[in-house]
């Protein structure tokens, strides 16, 4: 049997959208710049993508920008709502568990001489929301926090800290990374003040490379890539009209149902968590999110671990996709507290839709199965 639990990391694409990217590659080949028929259809793709996008978030389609992935729409809010923003002030309010497409263009901001307040979170890691609004100010311009978190799944209140932080300074931007929630909560960013917010196409069934960025009507963003103006001069470069179409696509059949889809998660999660944490030595960190799941096998370091379960056809993560291939310690377990022993020996199971109560069993037994042989070499070194 096969069991991928790293969907937090990248989803299988849709077999709808593979055979709609495919379509578009081979046949609506056309530059969406190009005013010839070809060019005209591609533009067409663009179009109906963004209204389809702006349906699922309530809002218009012209807030709507395309990106090559989270990544670049959290560096495109971040670095770009600085720059345009910088006369109204300088200082920029974040959280220590932020992904690092966030913290990285934070930090570099910090370098340029941006002020930079990193909040920290309880145990389950959650912040704390008093103290985040205790930190804005005249002088606060941007305030960042990540919907839900990337590695154990804890959910920030983020409507509860939009309506806080506004009252306490309305011209305060607010930028939400919905990258691990868009898909699992029903998310209208206009409604729940939000002024930008990051999505990633590869997290919830399309293609990678392609992603969008969320920004209200008026709010001032500086764009961050230069060229031939495309997207009314917020991002040049022709759009990646497949991945585009695909990524629309995606999120309208995640959508669909999306109470069972979340249900079924929240079920599987949950089964993986308690049967896990019946084994002698082995705890959940996990948050609230209905797909991810923290788990610390102590005595057992989490890249081993992870290569004997994938020997068994399991596949999981030790953490972020996007660093877990870097030998670091966790900045969010470090965060929640976890002691020294813990930090080495925790992976993440994350669910789509698609996993089952058997997978879940499958990779319970070979768990069972792994972790005295494990610990026992442990002991012996």
């Amino acid at each position: 049997m096969e069991a991928y639990f790293d969907n937090s990391a990248t989803t299988p694409v849709y077999p709808e959208v593979r055979d709609l990217v495919v379509r578009l590659m081979e046949k609506d080949y056309g530059n969406p710049s190009s005013l010839h028929l070809k060019g005209v259809e591609a533009a067409r793709y663009v179009t109906d993508a963004r209204e389809k996008m702006a349906r699922l978030m309530k809002v218009m389609p012209k807030e709507i920008v395309f990106t090559s992935g989270g990544t670049e729409s959290n560096n495109m809010a971040l670095i770009g709502g600085a720059l345009a923003n910088r006369r109204a002030g300088n200082k920029i309010i974040t959280t220590e568990v932020e992904h690092a497409s966030v913290g990285s263009p934070v930090s570099f901001l910090e370098d340029m001489g941006f002020e930079v307040v990193r909040i920290g979170v309880d145990s389950k890691g959650v912040i704390n929301v008093d103290e985040l609004v205790d930190a804005v100010d005249d002088n606060t311009i941007i305030v960042s926090v990540m919907y839900v978190n990337n590695e154990i799944g804890s959910v920030m209140p983020v409507q509860d800290i939009a309506k806080r932080i506004k009252e306490k300074n309305p011209a305060v931007l607010f930028h939400v990374d919905a990258i691990q929630a868009f898909g699992k909560y029903v998310i209208y960013p206009g409604r729940m003040g939000i002024d930008m917010m990051s999505v990633s196409s590869h997290k919830f069934h399309g293609p990678k490379g392609v992603g969008a960025l969320y920004i209200r009507d008026r709010v001032k963003v500086k764009p961050v890539i230069y060229g031939g103006g495309q997207q009314n001069g917020m991002r040049s470069g022709t759009e990646n009209v497949p991945g585009i179409a695909g990524m629309a696509l995606a999120a309208e059949m995640t959508y669909r149902d999306l109470d069972e889809k979340v249900r079924h998660m929240r079920e599987v999660k949950q089964h993986l968590i308690d049967e896990l944490t019946g084994i002698e030595e082995v705890y959940s960190n996990s948050g609230d999110a209905p797909h991810i799941a923290s788990i610390t096998f102590k005595g057992v370091r989490s890249e081993v671990m992870l290569h004997a379960l994938e020997e068994r056809g399991i596949y999981v993560s030790s953490g972020s996709a996007c660093s877990s291939n870097k030998h670091s310690t966790s900045g969010t377990l470090k965060a929640i507290g976890l002691p020294p022993e813990k930090l080495e020996s925790t992976l993440r199971f994350s669910f789509s839709p698609e996993n089952t109560i058997e997978q879940v069993d499958y990779a319970v037994q070979c768990c069972k199965e792994l972790l005295p042989v494990l610990r026992r070499y442990v002991r012996k070194k």
